[in-house]
C-alpha cells in the first residue's frame, strides 16, 4: 500500500490500520541504512558504492501493537546491521514488561487489560515476566554502572512524577535525570534515580556515585530548588556553582501570587532577571502585601540566580535552565502514558532507561549542543 492510502486508513480507523502505518514507518528506515552502508540507492550507478543489494529477509518484530512483519535488506559484501530491531524492541520490550508485570500482580488497570489482550498475553506466566526483567535488567546495570569518559563542565538535575504502587497505595515519585555537556560541547545522559529523600545526603550520595564512575570538571550545576541540593553541591564539587533554573524560578513565583498579578508579576521579572542589582530591587519592591512570598522566593535564591554569567555570553541561553532534560522528561511521560501506575521501582527504572538509552544515542551522535572554547 502507498503512504496516502495508510494515512488515510489510520485516519478513519487508527486501531485497524497502526500496524500497517508502523510497518512502513521501520520499513523505510531500514531502507535508508541500506542506502548509507551500501553507499548508493537501489539500482543507482554510483562511483560512491561500496556494496550491492541481495533482496530481503522477512523478520518479525513484536510489539505492543502486536507482531510486525518487517522486510530487512540483506547486503552482499558485507552484513547488512540496522538500529530498528535493538533500539524499537528495547523500549517496546520495557513497555511490554510494565504492562503484564500490572497484570500478572493484579493491580492492572482498565486500559492495561485493553492493551493485555492485544498483546494476546492474557496466559502468560510469573516466569516468563521474570525472565524478561531479568533481560531488562541487564540494560538498567549497565547503563547505570558505564564510565563517564570525558570531562563534564555544566551538570544539569531535574524530576519527572510518575505513579508507583506503593504496597496498597499508588503514590507519585520523582525520578532525578542528571545529564551534562561535556568538554566537545556534546551532551549525554549521565544518571537516574528515584529520590527517597529531598535532604544533603540524597544529593552527595547521587553525586558521589557519579564522582566514582568518573565524572569531573564541574563548574556549573543547574537545577531546580529542592532542598539540600545546594548544599550538595557546595560538598561534593569544590569550587563549582550553583544555578537555580530561571524557568522553575518563574513556576515557583506564580505560585506565590494571586492569578490576577502574573501577567505584571512575570513582566517585572523578565526585565530584570540578567541583571543582579535589579533583581534585588525587584525582590524590595515586592516586600508588599500581596507580594511578600513572592519577594521572600527570589531571597531564597538570589545567590544561584546569575551564576550562568560566569560563562560564555553564547552559553547563557542553554545553562540558565534545565530545558535540556525537560524534553527528557517529555518523551518518558509520553512512552510510560499507556502503562498508567507502575507496579513497583524497578519496573519504573527499566522502562526510564529504556527511553534514556535511546536519546543518548541520538545526543552523542547528532549536532554538537554548544561550542565550546579550547
Amino acid at each position: 500500500m502507498e503512504l496516502y492510502d495508510l494515512i488515510s486508513d489510520y485516519l478513519n480507523d487508527s486501531n485497524v490500520s497502526l500496524k500497517p502505518l508502523i510497518t512502513y514507518f521501520l520499513n523505510e528506515v531500514m531502507e535508508q541504512e541500506a542506502i548509507e552502508q551500501s553507499g548508493a540507492g537501489k539500482h543507482e550507478r554510483s562511483i560512491t558504492r561500496t556494496a550491492h543489494r541481495n533482496g530481503y529477509r522477512d523478520r518479525s518484530l513484536t510489539t505492543r501493537h502486536g507482531e510486525l512483519t518487517l522486510k530487512k535488506p540483506q547486503l552482499r559484501d558485507f552484513p547488512f546491521t540496522t538500529q530498528v530491531f535493538e533500539r524499537y524492541s528495547r523500549t517496546e520490550k520495557a513497555i511490554e514488561n510494565a504492562i503484564v508485570e500490572s497484570y500478572v500482580q493484579g493491580v492492572s488497570t482498565r486500559k492495561v487489560e485493553k492493551i493485555i489482550s492485544q498483546l494476546g498475553v492474557e496466559s502468560i506466566s510469573r516466569s516468563r515476566v521474570s525472565r524478561i526483567a531479568q533481560d531488562l535488567d541487564k540494560t538498567v546495570h549497565g547503563f547505570m554502572n558505564k564510565p563517564i569518559e570525558h570531562e563534564i563542565k555544566y551538570l544539569y538535575v531535574d524530576a519527572t512524577y510518575l505513579k508507583v504502587r506503593d504496597r496498597v497505595r499508588y503514590v507519585n515519585k520523582a525520578v532525578f535525570i542528571v545529564a551534562g555537556v561535556k568538554n566537545d560541547g556534546y551532551r549525554e545522559i549521565l544518571g537516574v534515580k528515584i529520590a527517597d529523600s529531598e535532604e544533603a545526603m540524597f544529593w552527595e550520595e547521587m553525586f558521589t556515585d557519579l564522582k566514582e564512575r568518573g565524572l569531573r570538571g564541574v563548574e556549573l550545576v543547574i537545577s531546580d530548588g529542592h532542598k539540600g541540593i545546594q548544599r550538595a553541591v557546595e560538598r561534593q564539587f569544590l569550587g563549582a556553582s550553583w544555578q537555580m533554573c530561571i524557568v522553575h524560578l518563574e513556576r515557583l513565583i506564580l505560585k506565590k501570587l494571586p492569578r490576577k498579578h502574573h501577567k505584571e508579576a512575570m513582566e517585572s521579572f523578565k526585565e530584570v532577571q540578567d541583571d543582579q542589582t535589579k533583581l534585588l530591587g525587584l525582590m524590595v519592591e515586592w516586600d508588599r502585601p500581596g507580594f511578600e512570598k513572592a519577594a521572600e522566593t527570589i531571597e531564597r535564591f538570589q545567590h544561584g540566580l546569575t551564576n550562568y554569567q560566569a560563562f560564555p555570553k553564547e552559553h547563557w541561553k542553554r545553562i540558565k535552565t534545565t530545558n535540556m532534560i525537560e524534553r527528557l522528561n517529555k518523551e518518558v511521560k509520553r512512552r510510560s502514558k499507556v502503562v498508567g501506575a507502575f507496579p513497583n521501582d524497578e519496573s519504573l527504572m527499566r522502562l526510564v532507561i529504556a527511553v534514556l538509552i535511546d536519546q543518548n544515542e541520538n545526543w552523542i551522535t547528532g549536532n554538537r549542543y554548544l561550542t565550546m572554547e579550547d
